[in-house]
């Protein structure tokens, strides 16, 4: 069935009416802006309600406080920076701080908070504005994004069409979501396996400097300072923190770029090498990615660190594990500077201690952890391939089910 003719199914011959969603004196929605709240607010005043922020982590929630500004079922959405335009569905008591907003219903017989939430997590994100280099959807551009609205004569109809939409997109997201609690728990139990395999006993094992086990340390240029980065043409990859990915090295369209002239650059002062282990120093610490194969048209930026272990004593991939495990991370966490930017110096890197067990015990342990992490981690087998294809399906009748034809468009911005 062709994507009109499913919509036309659904709709029976209804029409579908486009509204400002909080224009005019009949609005179907309200708009309000949450409040300035510090990290010192939160501390001072710290209880059972949460508050929410501009970030998508935790649901967007950056603490909880003894007070709620909203009660109920409501829409809230990022007004200001990287995630501007994204829409959370609220209930109960909470408060929001002044880079949100909340919309609330003013008739909700007449409009189905959850639809409403699919059809804005579908569309905000074209009317946000990126200018000045700081992504904004204000309230007063939010207030005039059109929002469908099915059978408008008959609000009975209306719901059951919205509610019928809702069911659909709902039970992709339910699912999505418990495979995401399931991978999630799958995480939690990779990660104790793992550091339970790297933990070993009292003189089972030789502890030894990373520097004494490496032949090699170096890391890239900073482009302030010596090339320029992205100029026009270029088409040589300059690897970021971004970029490193667990074993993975994920280069993209969105990758750095640099021209021939600046990747020359680059290789004298650092010459990767199939079997590299890179590891981010700077910023974002702990960051690692295997180099599979000789690099050609890439180098990595100033802060990553290529790692290159002495065959006869360390094995790459036991050392990106071992560099994963919560003992190793909290040690080189402990040594990270403390200043603007934080980052492990070279000098404490290579004094790094690290359990340096036989070749045969590393290739065991490499071997039962290489079993979980395709399980865990891998996006072309186990449960991270499952949610992505949920997550596609959804997005398929997402856009199959909320593409309503503009009939009526005329006179709304």
């Amino acid at each position: 069935m062709s994507e009109s003719a499913f919509l036309e199914k659904l709709l029976d011959g209804a029409e579908v009416e486009w509204v400002p969603l909080a224009e005019g004196e009949n609005r179907i929605t309200e708009l309000k802006r949450g409040r300035v709240m510090s990290k010192g607010y939160l501390v001072e005043n710290s209880g059972d309600y949460p508050v929410y922020s501009s970030q998508t982590a935790r649901n967007g929630q950056i603490g909880k406080i003894k007070t709620f500004d909203f009660d109920g079922e409501s829409i809230t959405w990022t007004t200001d920076g990287a995630n501007a335009g994204t829409v959370f569905h609220r209930t109960g008591k909470f408060s929001i701080t002044n880079v949100c907003g909340i919309i609330r219903i003013c008739d909700v017989d007449r409009l189905n908070y959850r639809y409403l939430f699919h059809y804005l997590s579908f569309n905000t994100q074209k009317h946000v504005y990126a200018g000045m280099g700081n992504p904004k959807l204000m309230s007063n551009q939010m207030a005039k994004i059109p929002i469908p609205i099915p059978c408008p004569e008959n609000p009975e109809k209306s719901l059951a069409i919205q509610a019928e939409i809702v069911r659909i997109l709902d039970t992709f997201t339910e699912l999505t979501a418990e495979l995401t609690a399931e991978l999630t728990a799958r995480k939690k139990q990779y990660n104790y396996y793992r550091d339970q395999l790297l933990t070993f006993e009292d003189g089972e094992v030789a502890w030894k400097p990373l520097g004494q086990v490496i032949s090699n340390l170096r890391t890239g240029l900073n482009p302030r300072k010596n090339f320029k980065l992205n100029p026009q043409g270029a088409t040589n990859s300059y690897v970021t923190v971004r970029e490193l990915g667990g074993f993975d090295l994920v280069i993209s369209e969105k990758t750095d770029r640099v021209n021939n002239e600046g990747l020359a650059l680059i290789q004298r002062r650092s010459k990767l090498q199939a079997g590299d282990v890179l590891f981010s120093a700077t910023g974002t610490i702990g960051r690692t990615a295997l180099i599979a194969e000789q690099p050609k048209d890439w180098n990595i930026k100033e802060g990553v660190y290529a790692i290159t272990p002495v065959p006869a004593l360390l094995n790459s991939r036991f050392l990106i594990y071992l560099l994963q495990s919560t003992k190793i991370r909290r040690k080189f966490l402990a040594s990270a500077d403390g200043s603007v930017v934080a980052s492990v110096s070279m000098a404490s890197f290579r004094k790094l201690e690290i359990p340096v067990p036989a070749l045969a015990e590393q290739a065991r342990i490499v071997a039962i952890l290489d079993k979980f992490d395709t399980l865990t981690h891998s996006i072309s087998e186990g449960l991270p391939r499952e949610i992505e294809l949920r997550q596609n399906q959804y997005e398929h009748y997402r856009d199959l089910l909320l593409n309503f034809p503009k009939k009526q468009t005329e006179g709304v911005a």
